[in-house]
Order: C-alpha cells, then sequence, then structure tokens
C-alpha cells in the first residue's frame, strides 16, 4: 500500500495543476477580452445592486481612439467637464452659490438653473445645450468643487469629437450616433445577454461605421452617483468611477492620414472660399490616404445642422468631365487605333449627336497629345466612336473606374470581412450594355458626359495606377490596430486593386503620363500650373451637369507630383455646383495644393537638419 502513496499523490497533483491551469487560461481571456465586454465579470455581479438605484453618467465610451500616421490624436480628448445629476427634488444649494456656478460657466444664471431643473439623467454642460462638452480650466473645476452644490461636480470627460474640425478629417472619422435598430441587427444576441445596451452609441459613417465591431471596446467608464428610491443622492456617497480594468483597452486605431496634409488642404480650400467639394491626396507610392477634404464640412456633434453635410462627397460618384478622356485614351492606344502623333482637325463642331468642342472655332491641326493636353471634344470624340463600348468600359475597370477600390479584405483578424470604405461608390460607364452601341452615347461617355459617373477618391487613385505602370492600388485609410498597451492587433498593408480585365501595359501607362505633362506645360492648365515650385502633371475637367442643374457644372483636376523624378504625390480636386462659364479654378487649387505640400516637405527637412546629431559614446581609457 505503501508504494501506491505516491503515485495516488502524483494523480491529485496532477489535477490540481490542470484545474490552476484552466483557471490561468480563463483568466488570460477575460483579461483579453474574450470572456465578453465586461473585463471583470465577478466586479460587474458585484456592481448590479448598486447600480440599481444610482445614476450612472458615462465619461468614455471605451471605444477605440483614431491617431494620424504620426501617432498625433484625432479622437478622443480628455477634458474637465461639468457634471450634473438629478435630484429627485432636493435643492442643491444656496442662491449665491447657484449664481457663483453661473458665473463660473460663463452663462446667464436663469439658463444653469433651468439646466440643472430639466434634468432627467445625468448631463454634461455642453455649449448650446447639444454641442461639445465645455473644458473646463483646472482653476474652474476647484472652485465648482469648493462650492459644494449637490448632484454637481468636475470630472475627468472624454470628448470623442473635441476639435474635430480643422485637420481632423471629420468625413474620414465620421460619428457614432444612438441607433437601438441598428444595434439589434448587428449585436443581437450580446442585447439578449446583457453585453450590449440598446442605447449604446454605434458607428454610422465613416471609419466608425466600417471598423465598429472592432472597436466597440469592451465597456463604458461612468461617474456613478447613488441615490435612494426617489433618485436622492445618498449622504456621503459621493460620486464613484467605475469601468473595465484591461490594459489592452481601448484600441488605437492608426491612420494613414497626415493632419499636415490635412490642414494644408482645409488651408488652400478656404483661400479659394471653396464651398462645396471634394479633394484626396494619396500616396503615390503605396496608395495611402494622406488627405481627404469633402465641404461642406459637418460637426459629428451636430449631425444635420444647416449649412453642413456629413456625406463624403470624396466617395460618391459624379459626372467626370474631360478627366475621363484618359481612359478612352488609354482605351485607343490598348486597341491600336490610334496613336500620341495621329493628326486630327477640328474646327469647333463634331458634325453629329449636337457634339461640339468648346473652344469655339475649334482647335485647328492638332495630334492626339496635343488633343489631350488642350481637352479637345471633337478629337475624343472621334476616338470613342472608333472603339468598341465593350472596350471602354473594360479599359475603365483596369483603371479602377466603374468599381469599388477602396481597401478590403474578406477575412480580417475576427474571420469576417472588412472594407475601410463602406461609403465608397462603384462609379458607372455605361448605363447598360446596350447603350454603348448608341453612337452619340459613346462620344458623349468618352468625353466624360452622358452615364459617367466617377469618385475622387477614384479619379486620385488613377493617378497612382498610372505612376505603378497600369497597376491599380487599393487605397487605404488604417494601417493597423494596436491595442492600448501598444501591442500589435492586426496590420492592414497595402494591396493592389486588379480588374478582371487584367491591366493597361506600362508603356500606355507612359504615355498617358507624357499626355498629362503636357497638359501643364502647353495646354489647359499651363496658366495655373506652369510656374509652380515643383514640375506637375496631370488632367482637367469640366462636367455639364444639365437638366438636373442647369447652368451648373463640376470643375476637376488630377494629377501628381513632382511630375520629373519619384512623384510622391497624387491629388484630386472637385469642385462642385460651379457657375457655367466660369473658368475651372480646380487646377489652381491643384497648383496651390501641391505647393503646400512642397512646403511641408522643407519645412520636415529643415527640421530633420536641425536635431542635433548623436554624440558619439565616449570610450573608456
Amino acid at each position: 500500500m505503501q508504494s501506491l502513496i505516491p503515485s495516488r499523490l502524483s494523480k491529485i497533483m496532477l489535477v490540481l495543476a490542470a484545474s490552476f491551469g484552466v483557471a490561468e487560461a480563463r483568466l488570460a481571456w477575460v483579461q483579453l477580452g474574450g470572456g465578453g465586454r465586461s473585463s471583470d465579470a465577478a466586479a460587474g455581479l458585484a456592481r448590479q445592486a448598486y447600480l440599481q438605484q444610482s445614476d450612472p453618467l458615462v465619461l468614455d465610451s471605451g471605444r477605440g481612439q483614431f491617431e494620424d500616421r504620426e501617432g498625433r490624436p484625432l479622437t478622443g480628448k480628455t477634458i474637465k467637464a461639468l457634471a450634473a445629476y438629478p435630484t429627485g427634488g432636493m435643492p442643491r444649494g444656496t442662491p449665491d452659490r447657484l449664481k457663483a456656478l453661473a458665473e463660473v460657466l460663463g452663462a446667464k444664471p436663469d439658463t444653469v438653473g433651468a439646466w440643472l431643473d430639466g434634468l432627467r439623467e445625468p448631463m454634461v454642460w455642453r455649449a448650446g445645450g447639444r454641442g461639445r462638452a465645455v473644458a473646463l480650466t483646472e482653476a474652474q473645476a476647484a472652485r465648482i468643487a469648493q462650492l459644494g452644490l449637490t448632484g454637481v461636480a468636475a470630472v475627468s470627460y472624454v470628448e470623442r469629437y473635441a476639435g474635430l474640425t480643422g485637420g481632423m478629417a471629420p468625413h474620414v472619422i465620421g460619428y457614432v450616433a444612438e441607433d437601438p435598430d441598428r444595434m439589434a441587427r448587428l449585436y443581437g444576441k450580446e442585447l439578449a445577454t446583457g453585453k450590449a445596451r440598446a442605447t449604446e452609441r454605434t458607428g454610422e459613417a465613416g471609419l466608425e461605421l466600417s471598423l465598429d465591431r472592432l472597436i466597440r471596446g469592451i465597456g463604458s467608464t461612468s461617474a456613478i452617483q447613488a441615490t435612494d428610491g426617489a433618485r436622492r443622492p445618498l449622504a456621503g456617497k459621493g460620486i464613484r468611477i467605475s469601468g473595465p480594468v484591461n490594459p489592452h483597452y481601448p484600441l488605437r486605431v492608426k491612420t494613414t492620414l497626415d493632419m499636415r496634409v490635412q490642414l494644408a488642404v482645409e488651408a488652400v480650400l478656404t483661400m479659394h472660399g471653396i464651398k462645396e467639394g471634394a479633394v484626396v491626396v494619396l500616396d503615390a507610392n503605396d496608395a495611402g490616404v494622406l488627405g481627404m477634404v469633402s465641404l461642406p464640412a459637418f460637426d459629428p456633434g451636430s449631425i444635420g445642422a444647416g449649412g453642413t453635410d456629413a456625406r463624403n462627397h470624396a466617395l460618391i460618384a459624379v459626372p467626370p468631365g474631360s478627366v475621363f478622356k484618359t481612359v478612352t485614351l488609354a482605351a485607343a492606344l490598348e486597341s491600336g487605333v490610334t496613336t500620341l502623333d495621329e493628326l486630327f482637325r477640328c474646327t469647333g463642331m463634331y458634325g453629329r449627336y449636337g457634339l461640339k468642342c468648346w473652344l469655339h472655332g475649334g482647335h485647328g491641326v492638332l495630334t492626339v497629345k496635343q488633343a489631350y493636353a488642350e481637352s479637345c471634344n471633337v478629337v475624343f470624340a472621334a476616338l470613342a466612336e472608333r472603339l468598341d463600348p465593350a472596350v471602354l468600359a473594360a479599359t475603365a475597370d483596369k483603371l479602377g473606374f466603374g468599381r469599388q477600390v477602396g481597401w478590403q479584405t474578406d477575412s480580417f483578424v475576427d474571420g469576417k470581412p472588412l472594407r475601410l470604405l463602406e461609403e465608397e461608390e462603384r462609379g458607372m460607364i455605361f448605363a447598360s450594355a446596350a447603350a454603348g452601341e448608341d453612337g452619340g452615347v459613346r462620344t458623349g461617355t468618352g468625353i466624360g458626359q452622358r452615364d459617367v459617373r466617377v469618385t475622387p477618391l477614384q479619379a486620385a487613385n488613377l493617378a497612382v495606377t498610372l505612376l505603378h505602370g497600369g497597376r491599380v492600388q487599393s487605397p487605404r485609410l488604417v494601417s493597423e490596430l494596436r491595442y492600448a498597451d501598444g501591442g500589435l492587433l492586426a496590420s492592414l498593408p497595402a494591396r493592389a486593386a486588379p480588374s478582371e480585365f487584367g491591366s493597361i501595359k506600362p508603356a500606355t501607362a507612359a504615355a498617358l503620363r507624357e499626355a498629362m505633362r503636357a497638359v501643364a506645360t502647353d495646354g489647359t492648365a499651363e496658366r495655373a500650373l506652369g510656374h509652380r515650385e515643383w514640375p506637375l502633371a496631370g488632367k482637367s475637367g469640366t462636367a455639364e451637369l444639365g437638366a438636373g442643374r442647369p447652368g451648373m457644372n463640376e470643375q476637376w483636376f488630377v494629377g501628381y507630383g513632382p511630375a520629373e523624378g519619384r512623384a510622391r504625390y497624387a491629388v484630386s480636386v472637385l469642385l462642385e455646383n460651379r457657375p457655367s462659364g466660369v473658368r475651372n479654378a480646380a487646377a489652381d487649387v491643384f497648383g496651390d495644393i501641391m505647393d503646400a505640400l512642397r512646403r511641408l516637405e522643407e519645412a520636415e527637412s529643415k527640421s530633420e537638419s536641425d536635431r542635433p546629431a548623436p554624440s558619439s559614446p565616449q570610450r573608456r581609457a
């Protein structure tokens, strides 16, 4: 029997070790967020009774925060804010103290009093009653504490969109809102088990929408005031901060945006007085989105306010005008129906379909390359009629038009599909396959009118495609997702967006770049771009909006720079709803943006050169 004791003891020890191993693994899973949205289930159960008679004010939703490519925060600014709770009829303090509170807030006593009296749930003091939370200074917060008002306190509050105006790319980031129907559709199981609330704010646009399932976090942090059954504050309880404790959350989303580029673009648009349109700036190397501006702007805290527009115009497909002549020229060169040197005569009238050139009296005799530089409608209508409409449509697809090109994957880190730009429109070439058989439709299509629709994102990516020898890249807005403690959750590498029809030849891409350079040196953009700090290349376009908006045009310019050596930026400019007959200002805007980008590079280079060189380590004697 004695010989069996060690054996039995060993077995018992193995069972205990296995049990502890399972418990340890479970703990690790919970700490990593795998055990549901609560980082500490036991603590959650312990709080339940306490919360039944309390008023929680969410200080931080726990959602992941966004930053630009250099780590500069785009969302999630922590401020001191005034929090107020319902008192169930209890007086808050003396009139003098309430008046002093109004003085601290810089508001009228009646306004503050009415706000406090009308509270039905905890709230923070906001600008205009519905805007962003008002940030308090340390002195203001200290003064509020001294007043000792019931149900009133200065708390640390995370204002998600604080300052999300200049340089913060609100249309890219998007916004969150309460949407119970969407919560039920996407997170029904979590709602049923109590791991989510129907009133939880969820992504409604931009990256907030596309990444919603990944950045929701594991729970909110709240300031809780204990109350009795009548919701009167319990004496001596004060305000308690409650929330998950997990070093991995909230996540950090590193975007490809460069806040300096975003600010530079916004400044140029403001200088030109642009009210409607979009600009996209892509990294010519990998199609990363460095800047994306959409106008009119909007405030994520005031959706639907007058004069604003939460739609991202950079992702909305509109008529491209003569920018589409790049596709027509590519199709003609690829099909062998023309060369850059072929001669045409433009008299100003095409002779069919009521089509005419924009230049009264015509351009006279000119080559195809010159016709592209001068944006001659007559020549490009003739080229379009030589082409099979299926070839024109396929070439557009090869260049990234008529389809979504934004970064996507069929299986992300959670095993589900992910599309970063959910609102990206596909655009269109022909309204139907049969439509292109009509000569009038085909010629109109060849000059970027009729049913052609292109997004500013696709247009900027066209320039990147040509710089890559005809290989379409996939514009991306996010490079990686990291845990709060810096650990990597997932990378989103640059990738191509190949067409089912293949690619245009590198020689064709080179010919198109040559023609785009001629636009800036000898064509429609010579006046706007001939004197710039960098040599530039691109294509202008003016699209007539027709019966929907008579007398109005869309003005375009798409290009890249520098045009000699290694190009670093591809840019599209769309100016919307411009009066007919007004000079196309898009090329001027493009030129000013490229000058601003050049100055940014010079400033960065100077900053690096001014940094002291690291000292050499001293050798020991």
